[in-house]
This record gives structure tokens, sequence and C-alpha cells, in this order.
């Protein structure tokens, strides 16, 4: 019955941190604690959380394909840029602690908060444009070292991810959602080959969290096309907040 408990639990806690995850960011602060309640250790709930992160962005692609709002050629070309970054974050993650980066990402997720709250000029505005204009002198440095954090912690990468495309690329909220998941699946990719290979992954816990996680990010990439930039820009903006008191540990 207790198992039963954890498990039903598990489903829940996943599918919240799915439609966080996809809408905004840090869908991980819920299931990642909640993993080390239950007994695993930080590396063990780091790739156990993983394995549903990377089945939630399959969900969350489909969704968005569903919906006509897909660009997979540049979210490809995007992806490709984090993953030697995501690699040696995996590395480094099995092998020592993250709290003073945890402490540092607090101040940095405030500040993302601030440039959200100021509108921006110039956004393009159509799915099906051709042209995406972008400096790939700071776009792709910056994809490269986002991929470091995403194989490093996960939690959290997606404001990064979104910061850097809103900003660096002009793209409205849905659009950068769009090529969100599609990289964090991408970059997620190598990262559990290493957790699976050093005997990081909780298979039971896992799988019950990757189908809680994979509704909340099929229903979540639904919502974010259907209702638009501005239910994005609300759910982001209270996820960060929550999760930057949390890694500065106001509560």
């Amino acid at each position: 019955m207790e198992e039963f408990f954890k498990l039903a639990l598990l489903f829940l806690s996943g599918a919240i941190a799915g439609f966080i995850n996809i809408m905004a960011g840090g869908g991980s602060t819920i299931t990642l604690p909640l993993l080390i309640f239950f007994g695993l250790n930080s590396a063990l709930a780091n790739g156990t959380n993983r394995i549903a992160v990377f089945i939630q962005n399959i969900a969350a692609i489909i969704s968005f394909k569903q919906e006509k709002f897909a660009q997979f050629k540049l979210s490809f070309k995007l992806s490709l840029c984090t993953l030697p970054g995501a690699i040696i974050g995996a590395i480094v993650a099995v092998k020592i602690g993250n709290e003073l980066f945890q402490k540092i990402l607090g101040f940095v997720i405030i500040g993302i908060m601030v440039t959200i709250l100021f509108p921006r000029i110039n956004r393009a505005s159509k799915i099906n444009s051709t042209h995406d204009s972008f400096n790939p002198w700071l776009l792709y440095p910056a994809m490269l070292g986002i991929g470091f954090y995403g194989g490093f912690i996960q939690a959290g990468v997606g404001f990064i991810i979104m910061a850097a495309l809103l900003h660096l690329m002009k793209l409205d909220l849905v659009r950068v959602n769009m090529h969100k998941v599609f990289i964090v699946f991408v970059f997620t990719f190598p990262a559990i080959l290493i957790f699976i290979v050093t005997d990081n992954v909780q298979w039971s816990y896992a799988l019950v969290l990757s189908a809680g996680n994979a509704l909340g990010g099929w229903w979540s990439a639904k919502v974010s096309v259907k209702k638009g930039e501005k239910v994005i820009r609300v759910v982001l903006l209270i996820a960060m907040l929550i999760m930057a008191l949390k890694l500065l540990q106001v509560f």
C-alpha cells in the first residue's frame, strides 16, 4: 500500500511538473526533492528524473506538431549546439554537488524575471516564417552553456533557454516554447545515457514519473498554443519566482 501511494504521488507530481516544464520551466524542483524524499541519493534522483523529462518532451513535441506548430530544422540546429555541453555537464553531475551553483542560479532567475516583465518590440509573429534573424556568435555559445547546465542540473534549464531565445532571437513565447521542448529533448538523450551507464536510474519510479510528465507535457503544449503568450508569461513568472526563492533558501 505504501509503495502504491508513492507511485500515485509520483504520477501526480509528474503531471504537474510536466505541465509547468513545457509552459515555463522549473518542474524538476517538484519531482527531484520528492525522489530524494523517497530515499534516492542526488545522482540517482537526478538520473531518474531525466527519463521523465525526456519522455515528457517527446509528448510535447508530438502535441506541438498536432497543433501545426513546428520548425524542426531550426530546432535541431539549435539543439546540436547544446550537445557537447550536455555531455560534459552530465559527467560532472555524477561526480560533484551543486549547492553553490543553485544559489547563483537563483539570482540569475530573478534577473531573467525582470527582463521578461518589460515589453519587447519587433517580435516575430508568424510560425511559418522562413527566416529567423539572430547573431550566431552570441546564440551558439549561449546554447553550449545551456547544454552544460542542462546536463549538469536540469532543474530550471527551461528558464535559461527561454531567456536566450526570447532576447537573442526575438521570438514570441509560444515559438520559444516550441523550440525549447525540442532542444531539451535532444540534449537530454546523451545525459540519460551517462546516468544509465553509471547505474543512476531507478526504473520503476522513472517509468511512473514519465507517464505523469508525458501527460502534463502533452496537455501543456496544447494550452500554450491555444491560450498564447499572455498565459505563458503569467505561468512563467510565477514558476520562476517560486524556484528563485527555493534556490535562495527563502523557504
